[in-house]
This record gives C-alpha cells, sequence and structure tokens, in this order.
C-alpha cells in the first residue's frame, strides 16, 4: 500500500482515552492526607509553574522541587511511588481500548501526545495503550509545533486527530488543511476551559470517545472538507 493511501489515526492521551483529571484528583487526595492543605496547594503551585516553563506537566519534577520545601519528608517517597504504581489502566475512558482496536480496520492507529520522556511513556504503558497501538507512540514538547517529524515517522495520505484541547487541534488544522480531520472529544478541564481567544471549531465534535463508533472511515473523510 501506498502511503498516499493510508490513513493514520492519532489519537491524543490525556482526558482523550485516559481520565487524567480523576489521576489529579486522587494524587491530589494523597498529598492533602499527607501533607496538608497548604503543601498540596503548593505542590499544584509548582506543577503549573514547571509547565509553563518547560511546556509539558512533570509530576515527577514539581514533587523534587516541593521536596525542600516539607524538609525532605520521607512521605515524598509514598508520593512518588504512588505516580509510579497507579493503576492507569483502570482510568481509562469506557470504550477506549474498543476504539483503537475497531480504527484499525480502516487506518493506522497511534498516540501523539505532549509529556516528559520518562513518566508520560511510563503512563502510556501502563494503560495498555502503548501495547493497543503497537508501540507507534509519539511524545513532543508541543506537538502541534512538529507536524513535520510526525508526518515523517508517520507517512499518510490522511490523519485523523482526536484531541480534547482545542486549540491544538486549531493549531494543527491550520497548518495541514484538508489532510487532516480534526475530532474534539468534550472530556476533561481543558475542553471547557477558554483563554477568551475564539478557536475554529473541530471539523467533528463528540461527547466522549466512545461515540467515536458512530463515525466511519468516508464520513471521517468528507468531515475534513470545506464546508
Amino acid at each position: 500500500m501506498q502511503a498516499s493511501d493510508v490513513i493514520v489515526f492519532l489519537f491524543d492521551c490525556d482526558n482523550t482515552l485516559l481520565d487524567n483529571d480523576r489521576v489529579q484528583d486522587d494524587l491530589r487526595a494523597l498529598l492533602e492526607r499527607s501533607f496538608g492543605k497548604a503543601a498540596c496547594e503548593r505542590y499544584w503551585q509548582i506543577f503549573e509553574e514547571l509547565r509553563a516553563s518547560l511546556g509539558y506537566a512533570d509530576y515527577l519534577a514539581a514533587l523534587q522541587r516541593l521536596r525542600p520545601e516539607v524538609d525532605n519528608d520521607p512521605r515524598l517517597f509514598d508520593a512518588s511511588a504512588f505516580l509510579l504504581d497507579y493503576p492507569f489502566a483502570e482510568r481509562l475512558y469506557p470504550g477506549a481500548l474498543d476504539m483503537l482496536e475497531r480504527v484499525h480496520a480502516y487506518s493506522t492507529p497511534a498516540i501523539l501526545s505532549d509529556g516528559d520522556v520518562v513518566f508520560q511513556p511510563h503512563k502510556i504503558r501502563r494503560a495498555g495503550l502503548w501495547n493497543a497501538v503497537a508501540g507507534r507512540v509519539l511524545i513532543y514538547v508541543h506537538k502541534d509545533r512538529r507536524l513535520g517529524d510526525i508526518q515523517a515517522r508517520l507517512p499518510a495520505g490522511h490523519y485523523i486527530m482526536v484531541d480534547d484541547k482545542p486549540h491544538i487541534l486549531a493549531a494543527m488544522k491550520a497548518v495541514m488543511g484538508e489532510r487532516l480531520t480534526t475530532v474534539s472529544v468534550d472530556q476533561g478541564h481543558y475542553a471547557r476551559q477558554s483563554d477568551g481567544a475564539a478557536v475554529p471549531a473541530a471539523d467533528v465534535a463528540l461527547e466522549n470517545i466512545a461515540d467515536l463508533r458512530g463515525l466511519d472511515r468516508a464520513s471521517l473523510l468528507e468531515a475534513a472538507r470545506p464546508r
């Protein structure tokens, strides 16, 4: 099969296939229980500062930064173990793995995520997503700025991107045009978050990832064309 005939289905991970908001809620509860509300809030402040400077979420680095502020409390080791041992497979949205199997009938599914090079791939493996896409996992800092590299590593005639972040989908669509079908899922806090800037609507809007079952190859390709 020639690359021009291939369809690559790109799935974001957090709050698209995996309910990352629930993971954060569980971590927040652990930190508050172990260190108190003030230290817990300080962790998330550090977390957001790191995300702003690095361009991705780094949970373990935030724990490292918190370490001197809690006097090297040994319970930090429990917090790190909690993250590394977390049952991410239990936080997959209903139908997520089934969806990856279904779209494989007419496309090549892959995971396209932002993140660090340690915890994010660990999370994807623990969730069972790595094996579900046969290791086709790409992780970047600002994935929407790495479209050339993505297309070189996963050559295709058409791409379908599923994500919970409207601004990511809009940025990718602006570059790739009709070669990309954008699919938004209204899951997680990013999907409902607005910074006041108008963002073009995705080609397809779904309430949850399971709704993808109602769409076939032809309808997804048609959705990418200008209306």
